[in-house]
Order: structure tokens, then sequence, then C-alpha cells
């Protein structure tokens, strides 16, 4: 993405927060609302512009820029190098998902046998990997997107197949508030991407809430994983039954 088009949507943003609609926008700078939108759809916007829009949000240049740079350092994913690097150490793997949970530096070591030091090292490898950014005190801020997803063939989701998918369907899942559910069924192309953008809104609600629960204290909560998955697919011993292995059911 361009830094123009990263601009344009820091502005649409602000524009949101502020509650104000690109009529209140033409309004204040002089504008049709239709060439408000059209400025704002093309990315067409000199310094010049820039500046009265912020002066409309009661906003310098250099917090829109800040707001920009912030928006640069956050990523979906991570490269398949820094996966590689992560997976290559089971303790900083389990550092880096801490992290990405948000624990406080403090329920980290109340959790796991790290040594301080060990912390420490741990932490300044996942700054200089791109996923943190290493505070005083041990704090830290997120450098990837509430968005942030494993690489679906990457290196942390095959550890997780190679050595997490069996232990975790191992369980019979009939303990307090577990389930597990399997489906099968046809679905045209278009329900079938309704139903994959449902389970991420799932996924998406689920990590909210595990922020949203991290300010009660531990004895009021209990961890969960939840495995979200859509596929087509045939169960192997069926698939050997087809008279078309080409064609599944």
């Amino acid at each position: 993405m361009s830094t123009t088009a990263e601009i344009v949507n820091v502005l649409k943003t602000e524009l949101k927060l502020a509650k104000l609609t690109y009529a209140d926008l033409g309004r204040e700078l002089g504008l049709a609302e239709s060439s408000v939108k059209r400025m704002f759809a093309k990315g067409d916007m000199p310094l010049k512009r820039i500046d009265e829009i912020c002066r409309v949000l009661k906003c310098d240049f250099s917090e829109l820029a800040r707001k920009v740079a912030d928006l640069e350092l956050l990523r979906d994913e991570l490269t398949l190098e820094q996966e590689h690097a992560v997976v290559a150490d089971k303790r900083l793997l389990v550092m880096a998902l801490c992290t990405l949970s948000q624990w406080p530096f403090e329920q980290i070591m109340g959790m796991y046998a790290f040594t301080d030091a060990e912390a420490v090292r741990h932490l300044t490898q996942l700054d200089r990997l791109g996923i943190i950014e290493l505070k005083p005190l041990n704090r830290y801020r997120l450098k990837v997107a509430k968005t942030f997803r494993w690489r679906a063939n990457g290196p942390v989701m095959q550890f997780f197949r190679d050595h997490g998918v069996a232990d975790y369907f191992s369980g019979a899942f009939n303990g307090e508030c577990e389930m597990v559910s399997l489906v099968h069924g046809h679905l045209s192309l278009p329900m079938a991407k309704v139903f994959q953008e449902r389970l991420q809104r799932v996924a998406q609600d689920f990590a909210q809430q595990h922020l949203a629960d991290q300010r009660l204290p531990a004895a009021h909560k209990r961890g969960y994983t939840a495995v979200m998955a859509l596929r087509s697919w045939t169960f192997g011993p069926l698939r050997e039954l087809l008279r078309d292995p080409n064609i599944e059911p």
C-alpha cells in the first residue's frame, strides 16, 4: 500500500472517530460532498488539502504522520523466516504466544518457569523479529495487527499439526463449557464464503473477549483454545470408497 493510500485510510478513520461525514467536511472546506467523496476515492490530496483536513480534525500533520507510521508497523502475518525463528525454540514460541495474547510480564512469569534473564532474552528476540516493541520495565507493544494470523501452511501451523492436533482432539470435550462438533454438508460457493466470514468473526470475538477478560482475577478465568476451520474435504476411509476419487461428495 502506498503512503498516500495509508494517509487517506487514516484520515477516513479520524473522520469516523470525530463523527464527521463527507458532507460535514465539505462544508468546512467549501467543497461539495461529491467532490470530497471523489477526492477520498482517488486519493488525490495535495499537502495543502491534507493540512486543511487536519485543521478540521483539530490535529496537526505530525500527529497524522505518526499514526500512518504506526499503521505501517502493523502486520497481518510474519515472514517465513520469522516464523521459522519462532518455532526453532519452543520456549521462544511460548513467549510469542503469551505476548500475542497480551499477557503482562508478571503474568507470564507467574505461569511459566522462565528465569528473569531468559524471559528478557526471549522478549528481546521478539523485538528483533518485529513482533513486539520492547519497552522499559519489560513492558511491550505489539507490532502486529488485530487481524494477525499464523501462515496457513507456515512453520507455526505445521508445528501445531505435528505436535498439537492429536493432543487437542484426544480430549473428551466433556468439561465445563467444552464442545466439539463435526458437520458435513454441501454448500454453494457463495454460502461457503458466508460461513467462512462468520467463522472469522467468531475467532475475532474470541480474541477480543480474551483481552476484555484480562482485567479479571486469575481465579475467575480458565484457559480455552478454540479451533475453527472450514475445508472442502472427505474423510480418508470414505474417500477410499469413492467410485471416482477425483469427484468427492
